[in-house]
């Protein structure tokens, strides 16, 4: 009502669209599931309720492409989207505005906006769509930047394990590679000789290592969104990189051992 006591235009509006006809608009899901295609769903009727005598008053007169609802890894509902002001329970309303400005500099001409139209409507939480993605995986990233944590330690503790089980190996076989070098075997077939058994260790932990992962994927699958558990590209570079790692590691006490001095390693106890 105005300040005289007549309708006011939201008034008058509430009024013209509660006495028209029910209209909805479904997503291609509920079309699918209830009529078989969008096609055959513009039309036709439907209504809410489990009783027989529900009335199916609502007329489908559009069908919109399927879309996330709560958050990006949701399975996709079936949608149907009712006239505002034909809603016996009248609450929130969200508005998406597409835009090539700032979402700061947006916020605040929508806000002024509004206000120039209607300075009694509570305008609050905005926020833009990449925001709102990185609300709804939140979740998914903490543990993602836990497992990459976890996965650093652990690969940390496994290239410090090598490297000690290799300089463990290399001291005690001093006498050993002193009296080949003084035999006259050269650097490269020293270290050669100590990456040897630290490759071979490497290839053991590879073998054993991804058939295990390969198994143990499916219990995170439901933790990945946008990518596959058995991602080869992923796998390969983890692998590669591991790798590296093992052989950088078995490879600086083979470098030490190319180094050993003859007369002091034949002197070695």
């Amino acid at each position: 009502m105005d300040q005289a006591g007549r309708p006011g235009k939201r008034d008058r509006a509430e009024t013209l669209v509660k006495g028209s006809p029910k209209y909805a608009v479904v997503n291609e899901k509920f079309a699918e599931y209830f009529f078989g295609g969008a096609a055959a769903a513009i039309g036709r009727r439907f209504g809410f309720g489990g009783n027989p005598g529900t009335k199916t008053d609502i007329e489908i007169i559009g069908v919109s492409k399927n879309t996330m609802y709560r958050n990006v890894r949701d399975q996709i509902p079936r949608q149907v989207f009712l006239p505002y002001l034909q809603q016996d329970f009248i609450g929130s309303m969200n508005v998406y505005v597409r835009t090539d400005f700032e979402p700061g500099r947006m916020f605040r001409s929508i806000r002024e906006t509004v206000k120039r139209l209607d300075n009694t409507l509570p305008i609050y939480d905005m926020r833009s769509i990449d925001e709102q993605i990185d609300r709804s995986l939140l979740t998914e990233r903490m543990i993602a930047m836990l497992s990459a944590v976890f996965g650093v330690v652990a690969t940390a503790l496994a290239i410090v394990g090598l490297y000690g089980v290799m300089a463990y190996t290399v001291a005690r076989r001093t006498r050993e590679i002193g009296i080949r070098v003084a035999l006259g075997a050269l650097s490269r077939d020293v270290v050669w000789m100590v990456m040897r058994e630290a490759l071979l260790l490497i290839v053991i932990g590879v073998v054993i290592g991804l058939p295990a992962a390969f198994a143990l994927t499916r219990y995170i699958q439901a933790q990945l969104y946008g990518l596959t558990p058995n991602d080869p590209v992923t796998i390969s570079m983890a692998a590669a990189t591991l790798i590296a790692a093992a052989a950088l590691a078995g490879y600086i006490p083979a470098l030490r051992a190319s180094r050993v001095d003859p007369i002091r390693a034949l002197r070695y106890e």
